[in-house]
């Protein structure tokens, strides 16, 4: 137990630290190419916090472990919502530009539609399921990719006086901080996962609770770090990114690699509680996220307040089952 505090304690060091450098670095890049915080999040930012997820949910696909894959996707989106975007938009609710958030928003819900019919009807992820959640993946960058190139044209010329040192600085910022992240999310996920273990927690419970608590931590860091550097956007942008990284790359992987069926391992009200509680909880946290930001075009505190009230409700039933 001695050793698994210590682990605590260096892993929460190496977040905090690692949390500072990624939103220092992502910051000065989208500043340095006059790109909007938001769609640095949606992309750069969480391609690097969703690094945790893409290793776990690979690693159990691999050993036989599905059910870790499968539940660490769908508790890690309601968890970095109805948590991490809900404390966000809680202690600092602001407004938010419909066009940044389109993209994004339209290809989560795509993948997500996906990613539940496959659920509800086949009951089976197949490879080439997987290759074609990877290929959402791939459309959605290239788009993403092409609408910021557009955007920093106009100011390409002024980019290129820019010292290429600093600009190097705020990279290396960018790798070294998602690479501490990392190392500190791992090593609170393993020793969070043995302790549970121990106690005698379900693995399904561990995947949908502490394991996608313990994955979502770069996010929790990040939004953190961003909402005390006054950079609340970098941190939407994250989570919804973020969120959509879960679907359809972390998946996506880990069905690639090793094709599984949708477990049930618990049941809530006679009923898979994958199907009735998980998939449906993930749609309205982000409908509650999303829908409010495109008709008033900004976030209110009251629905951060609902969204972590929803959270706790799902973290209680969970662990009642």
């Amino acid at each position: 137990m001695l050793t698994a505090v210590i682990l605590f304690i260096v892993g929460l060091v190496l977040l905090i630290k690692g949390g500072d450098w990624f939103v220092d670095g992502a910051v000065h890049i989208a500043q340095r190419f006059h790109l909007p915080e938001l769609l640095i999040g949606a992309t750069v930012v969480s391609i690097g916090t969703t690094l945790p997820e893409v290793m776990v949910s690979a690693i159990s696909a691999l050993t036989g472990h599905s059910e870790i894959a499968y539940g660490n996707a769908i508790g890690s989106v309601i968890c970095n919502t109805a948590l991490i975007a809900a404390v966000t938009v809680a202690v600092r609710p602001g407004e938010v530009r419909r066009k940044d958030l389109t993209l994004p928003i339209c290809f989560f819900f795509a993948a997500a539609l996906f990613y539940a019919g496959i659920a509800y009807t086949g009951g089976s992820f197949s490879r080439l399921d997987g290759i074609l959640l990877l290929l959402l993946f791939v459309i959605y960058m290239i788009l993403t990719v092409r609408r910021m190139m557009g955007l920093g044209r106009r100011e390409e010329e002024k980019a290129k006086e820019e010292s290429s040192s600093q600009i190097s600085k705020d990279v290396l910022l960018l790798i070294i901080g998602a690479a501490l992240i990392a190392v500190g999310a791992d090593l609170l996920v393993d020793n969070g996962t043995l302790i549970a273990q121990a106690l005698g927690v379900p693995e399904s419970v561990i995947a949908l609770t502490l394991v996608a608590l313990g994955t979502s931590l770069p996010e929790l860091v990040t939004a953190i770090t961003s909402l005390m550097k006054g950079h609340g956007s970098l941190s939407l942008g994250n989570v919804i990114g973020a969120n959509l990284f879960n679907l359809v790359l972390v998946s996506g992987i880990a069905v690639t690699l090793q094709p599984f069926d949708v477990q049930v391992s618990s049941v809530f009200m006679g009923y898979n509680a994958s199907l009735v509680l998980d998939i449906p909880v993930m749609f309205f946290v982000m409908l509650l996220l999303t829908i409010p930001a495109f008709v008033r075009g900004k976030l209110s505190r009251v629905q951060g307040v609902i969204l972590l009230a929803v959270y706790f409700s799902y973290c209680a039933i969970q662990f009642a089952m």
